[in-house]
């Protein structure tokens, strides 16, 4: 069973940046930035912006500090201003529109929502193209910023992992709400759908969304920045172990979209990914979606590693039972 859907529309171009949600904001700031690599582009109230060294936006990552730890927002560009009014009309028509925001330091004018399984949203098209300083400017000037030499020297955002209650709504708001291309699936022999990729671009993802085994709604379960080799992934491992970094699974390669990973948690509990840049592209206009069933998914990693048991259980923010 598979779910084509209309195809992409491109009225989303990427996702954008991710508000995460920390307790302990000054050992988070640490990790991201000395650990991680990535640079502060500035500083508002409770929240730090931050980008990778090649971002092209003024932030990617949003670090709040709060009670508890998981996922403020997302955020998405949209393709055009025209796009941007397509799918605000298309997430009213489903009643899961919140409003327009007046923007942020790094973009303008958003439209947040929820979706379907109650994480929050926005989408927006007026940017800040992030301006390199003295001490941030590339040589080449197709490059956003220099290369930080610094920890992991995280490259990019690349994709974010939302945990929900239920797959099937959040792939059919994905797809038929917003136009992005289912582009692999995990069905089970039952015909319950237990998580989806979608690509937005040529990428063949930029989100994807995994069933909570704990049955709670509106959690995250990982945001992925890329690097630019296996060997980058590899050496970010040495990096997390010299600094003390709890190390969860990885390196390793997934069988879903083959992406080679690391999976560690930054000091707030979020789950973080190192991963190659290397990713596979998807330029068919046709695509047909990738299903894997109930026994190719338990085989686990792509060589044979069994998927350690926490990465089905922990997400965040952290209920009952879990450990952060």
């Amino acid at each position: 069973m598979s779910h084509n859907g209309p195809g992409r529309t491109h009225d989303l171009a990427h996702l954008a940046h991710v508000e995460l949600l920390t307790p302990r904001p000054e050992e988070s700031l640490h990790f991201f930035t000395e650990v991680m690599g990535l640079e502060v582009s500035g500083q508002e109230g409770e929240s730090v912006y931050l980008r990778g060294w090649d971002d092209y936006e003024y932030h990617t990552l949003k670090l709040t500090a709060a009670r508890t730890n998981g996922m403020g927002h997302c955020a998405f560009r949209a393709g055009s201003p025209e796009a941007l009014e397509r799918r605000v009309a298309a997430i009213e028509a489903q009643g899961l529109g919140i409003g327009w925001q007046g923007g942020d330091q790094g973009h303008g004018p958003a439209y947040a929502f929820h979706t379907p399984d109650g994480h929050r949203a926005e989408l927006y098209y007026e940017t800040r193209w992030y301006e390199a300083d003295e001490t941030t400017r590339p040589a080449l000037k197709n490059q956003a910023s220099r290369f930080p030499a610094r920890g992991a020297n995280l490259r990019r955002i690349d994709h974010l992992n939302l945990l929900a209650s239920r797959v099937t709504p959040m792939r059919e708001f994905f797809v038929d709400t917003l136009g992005t291309l289912l582009s692999e699936q995990i069905v089970f022999d039952d015909g319950s759908e237990k998580a989806a990729w979608f690509s937005m671009n040529s990428k063949s993802y930029d989100l994807a969304v995994s069933e909570d085994h704990s049955g709670a709604r509106g959690r995250l379960h990982h945001l992925t920045y890329a690097v630019d080799s296996r060997e980058d992934v590899l050496r970010a491992a040495d990096i997390c172990l010299e600094h003390g970094v709890f190390i969860e699974t990885g390196p390793h390669k997934h069988s879903i979209n083959q992406t080679f990973f690391l999976y560690v948690y930054e000091p707030g509990g979020n789950r973080f990914e190192i991963a190659s840049a290397g990713a596979r592209l998807i330029l068919a206009p046709d695509w047909k979606v990738v299903v894997w069933n109930e026994a190719e998914r338990r085989k686990g990693q792509a060589w044979g590693l069994q998927t350690i048991a926490s990465f089905h259980t922990h997400g965040t923010p952290v209920v009952t039972g879990e450990t952060p």
